[in-house]
């Protein structure tokens, strides 16, 4: 069976980390193409060309693109599929991992990534062979979804940066408290958030929640209270108290 011939549109971090993920599984992948280049002559002798520029420029590089009997795809988790009209054969596929460069993207791209992808038939074909898990995502619930997988991976990070700013307040190494992030994500996959719920808020100890405030620099104050009031919230919604 011939191997799905590819033109990757962005040669970013995203664009090269599908390049290395599908060039490891034998597709045939042209070089991808950047924002100064030619896209008249784009769809001539492939089967998709894969967009995976940043999302406010997706609706110009398609409208750049002949109409062809190719697929036209994008990667962004925000924008819907009428952002590749007038193209006939279009879809979608969003990655739940980060890619923060080609090496690692391709890693995680192949580690049994869930994608979320809408359109043509072909995106499941993409998801097949790079050994993951695909969902159908309508176009109505997209906005949702890229808020939740906002929250999901971008204001973890800004927590764990919280947590190594106060380690270096105190001159503790951030990996301590990496490892106790690490087992409580652990407890989140084989329990569920609710019930990994653990210390002070949760045992509605006031007294040691009043001293963590009276502890905290006035600048972390705000984004540590939220979070506090949040674990209340659940306890109390759940009877989870311990």
């Amino acid at each position: 069976m011939t191997s799905p011939i590819v033109q990757i549109v962005g040669p970013g971090r995203a664009g090269q980390s599908f390049f290395e993920a599908l060039t490891s599984k034998g597709w045939n992948m042209k070089d991808p193409l950047g924002r100064d280049d030619d896209l008249s002559d784009v769809s001539k002798g492939v089967d998709l060309i894969l967009i995976t520029t940043p999302d406010r420029e997706i609706s110009t590089v398609a409208s750049q693109i002949p109409k062809c009997e190719a697929v036209i795809a994008h990667i962004a988790g925000s924008m819907s599929l009428q952002s590749l009209k007038p193209h006939e054969r279009i879809g979608s596929i969003h990655p739940l991992v980060s890619l923060p460069n080609p090496e690692i993207g391709k890693e995680r791209l192949l580690n049994n990534a869930w994608f979320a992808v809408a359109g043509d038939p072909f995106m499941g074909k993409i998801v097949k062979t790079l050994g993951g898990t695909g969902f159908n995502l309508p176009d109505s619930n997209r906005t949702l979804y890229h808020a939740t997988a906002c929250i999901a991976s971008n204001h973890l990070v800004v927590l764990l940066e919280q947590v190594r700013r106060l380690a270096a307040h105190i001159n503790v190494p951030f990996e301590a408290f990496l490892n106790l992030s690490k087992g409580s994500m652990e407890s989140v996959s084989t329990l569920s958030p609710k019930e990994a719920l653990t210390g002070p808020a949760t045992r509605k100890d006031e007294e040691t929640l009043q001293s963590h405030l009276e502890s905290l620099p006035k600048e972390e104050l705000n984004l540590y209270k939220s979070l506090v009031e949040e674990i209340k919230r659940l306890t109390t919604q759940n009877g989870l108290e311990e």
